[in-house]
Parts: C-alpha cells; structure tokens; sequence
C-alpha cells in the first residue's frame, strides 16, 4: 500500500488552501474496486468491447461525446471524503452500494455515446430526443410509471438521455428483479428495448464508433484551491428556496409564553428542538426528495431562525413533533421542487 500523501494529515483549514493540481489523485484503492465491479458486471452481461474509462474530476459526470466516466475527487481518499461531508453535509455516492448506482447510471450515458443509440428511431420513439436542450429545473411526477426509479429525485424524468441512462442502470441488474419491479409499467418497454439491444452490442466483434480516450477536466491542471471550489458549490447548492410560512411553524409550536408541561415546566425552545432533530431531518428529507442535503440545511436554518424570532417553543411530544417537523419540510421541499426549482446534477 502506497504512503498517505502529505495533504491527508492537514486538519480542514490548511487542506482547503491546497490545489486540486497539487493532490495527485489517481484512481485506486476503494475508488478502482468499485469500478472493477462495474467492469465485472458489464462483462458478465457479454459487454466486453467497451470498458468506459475513468479519471478524477471535480464532479460526477460522462462528457457528451466521450464514453468515459469523471469520477469525483472526494471518492479518491478518504480524507478528501470527510472533507467534502464537513463542507456539504454529505458525500454523493460515499457508500459501495451508492457508488455503484452512480458507475451503472454514467456506463449507460458511455454506452449511448460510444454506439450512437440514440441515433435510433426506437430509442427516440421511447427515450424522446436526445438532442433537446438540457433544462436547468425540470418538474418530476412521483406516481409516473413511465419512467424507472434508480438516483434519487426521479432523476429519468430529467431528460432523455437521463431517461435511458437510469433504464440502463436498472437493466444491469438483475433481470428477474425488475421484470418482476416493474412489471405492468409502460417502462417495462424501455427496460425489454434495452434488454434487447444490449444483447445485440454484446454479439458485435467491431469495437463501437466512437472511442475517445480523452478526460476533460481531469485535476491534473486544475488550479482552483479546494476552498474555492467549495465556496462555488455551496452558492450553486444554496439555492433560493421559499420561506417557510410563520402559519407553518404556529401550527407545529407554540408561541405562548406561558405554556408549561403538566408539571409546570417550561418546555424547551422549538429552535433548540429543532437544532436537535437538525441531522436527522436534513438526512431523512434529502433522501425521500433528492433534494441536496446542504440546501435542506440551509431550509431548517432558515426555520431555527425564524422560530427564535416568534420566541416559539414545544408545546406537544418531542416524539409526535419530530414526526410532524420531518412531514413539514418534506411536504414543503417536494412543493419547491414539483414548482419546477431543481437543479440537475449528473
């Protein structure tokens, strides 16, 4: 096993003011095994004449024409893991199980760029066309059964080549599991269309049209200081979500000063309470939505704040409160985020 980089025993402060160019990541150790793993289950689905390649960026994502996968650079360490979760409050794709997810979703955009899929009248008939503009939000539809659920947020409905991406990685699994899953839903005919072109790229002996080796983006050159990446990124994560309505916050606490418990005690603040609950909340609310985990944060400082304000405090079961707080924000982040304000992310 190689030597821990000098960089990995810094404490956050210094850490920050380092180059991405200066850490010299490369992809290995837990990083390589996960991505082994997507190559195995290409291979055991007679995927063989395509192995996208990797490289570390900043962020996830598969360049519009290169099959290739950018990998993050918090996966590639595990230092740079407990960084990115002490900035952003969580860590995209930080487990095996949720790397994987990821891996499977960018392997199909690598598979569509590399055989040019969507340049068939099947795929544009089922997934729409690929060429339409990438919206900035887009508005997703829980109960649709036209679109598979593999990312969080409904993230097929996003576009449609996020469409067949997520089909994709729900076809690489296990064929009896989904058949069964979403069997009766108009996007069994996705997942049977993919299942029988996949099939047909698996006979192939010709290497696919489109090979680039290129990694755009990669740290090698990348002068930015992980402090000012991470300075844009809670700007662009920050989004302008709503206020909360004082009448939201009345319903759930109290604002009468002389409300007591049945022994007379005074009850504790909702802003303690809630500073309390804060990470649960923030970990339960952003993965029922797909909403970031650091804008849901900034939702319930928004809330803490505000309930100091009207001096609110809880007047009912810490038990039922919780319950009733975490039903609060989800209902009112899935209202923000059906209005039509949610950022695509892959």
């Amino acid at each position: 096993m190689p030597p821990s980089p000098a960089w990995s025993r810094l404490d956050d402060a210094a850490l920050l003011d380092r180059r991405f160019c200066d850490l010299k990541l490369a992809v290995d150790g837990s990083l390589r095994t996960r991505v082994d793993q997507l190559y195995a289950e290409l291979a055991a689905r007679g995927l063989t004449r395509l192995r996208p390649h990797v490289w570390v960026s900043t962020e996830w994502f598969s360049p519009d024409g290169i099959p290739g996968i950018a990998l993050p650079f918090f996966l590639a360490h595990p230092r740079l893991t407990r960084l990115e979760r002490s900035q952003m409050l969580a860590v995209e794709g930080g487990t095996p199980a949720a790397c994987l997810r990821i891996l499977r979703h960018e392997a199909g955009h690598c598979f569509d760029t590399a055989y040019r899929l969507h340049r068939r009248k099947p795929y544009r008939e089922l997934f729409g066309r690929y060429g339409d503009p990438y919206p900035d939000t887009y508005k997703p539809r829980p109960g649709s059964r036209r679109y598979v659920t593999h990312l969080p947020g409904w993230y097929a409905q996003a576009h449609p080549a996020e469409d067949f991406a997520e089909t994709f990685a729900v076809w690489l699994g296990s064929r009896k599991a989904w058949r069964a899953r979403y069997r009766g839903w108009p996007a069994l005919r996705k997942l049977e269309y993919v299942d029988r072109l996949m099939s047909e790229l698996a006979a192939q002996r010709s290497a696919p049209p489109v090979r680039s080796r290129r990694t755009p983006e990669a740290l090698t050159g990348n002068r930015t200081t992980l402090r000012e990446h991470y300075r844009e990124k809670k700007l662009l994560y920050a989004d302008e979500f709503p206020d909360f309505y004082d009448a939201d916050l009345l319903k759930l606490f109290s604002a009468d000063p002389k409300s007591a418990d049945h022994a007379g005690t005074a009850p504790p603040s909702a802003a303690a309470f809630l500073r309390k609950i804060r990470p649960a909340l923030r970990r339960d609310v952003s993965r029922w939505t797909g909403a970031y985990a650091y804008t849901i944060d900034q939702v319930l400082g928004d809330m803490i704040d505000r309930s100091k304000e009207l001096k609110l405090r809880l007047a009912i079961d810490p038990v039922q409160a919780e319950a009733d707080a975490r039903m609060m924000v989800t209902v009112q982040t899935m209202n923000y985020l059906h209005a039509g304000h949610r950022p695509v992310a892959l």
